[in-house]
């Protein structure tokens, strides 16, 4: 029995021994601290250039340049009615369907968005329209959740369409197409 005990110690003490890793005493650096396990001195490490974090690739189109007045996407008829049908599901309760800020949550009571038709929005980027979703704007949360990085570019298309059809001229219009409109009734 006094056998069988001294060798249940020794096991023991073997295997606590073989558990030591010395992690204290090895070579290591606090996050951007001094290191002398590097030429340059510094611990932090700088990425392999060319290289992207996993799980951190990009979508195009959620990259933003608010000073961009061009469309990372060709504007084409389905874009527009895309952000047509985006726009009246998101932006409308406030904006209301014509971008002039009389939305039904606005004549309930809160905060009047500014008119897309003011000048100092005709003038933006379409990239500042984009940037106001992802980041808010005064009283306007972030709708970065709610609507998808191709979604924006189509509301902000959109919404130069409606800034267009609330200054459009004659001239605008294609030679061709002034007859049409002169014999079609105004919309009611």
């Amino acid at each position: 029995m006094r056998a069988d005990g001294i060798l249940a110690a020794a096991c023991a003490a073997l295997a606590l021994a073989g558990c030591y890793q010395k992690m204290k005493d090895q070579p290591r650096c606090e996050p951007l601290g001094p290191s002398r396990l590097f030429a340059d001195g510094k611990c932090a490490r700088d990425p392999v250039p060319g290289t992207v974090a996993r799980g951190a690739a990009r979508d195009p189109l959620a990259t933003l340049d608010v000073n961009s007045d061009r469309l990372p996407v060709p504007l084409t008829p389905a874009l527009l009615a895309r952000g047509r049908e985006r726009f009246d599901i998101y932006c409308s309760p406030c904006h209301d369907r014509v971008g002039t800020g009389g939305g039904m949550i606005v004549r309930r009571g809160y905060t009047a968005p500014p008119s897309f038709h003011i000048d100092r929005l005709r003038q933006a980027p379409v990239g500042h329209f984009v940037d106001v979703m992802v980041h808010g704007w005064g009283v306007m949360p972030p709708y970065v959740a709610q609507v998808a990085p191709a979604d924006r570019w189509a509301i902000a298309a959109y919404i130069r369409a409606l800034q267009r059809s609330q200054h459009a001229r004659l001239d605008d219009v294609p030679p061709e197409a002034r007859g049409r409109l002169a014999s079609e009734p105004p919309p009611s």
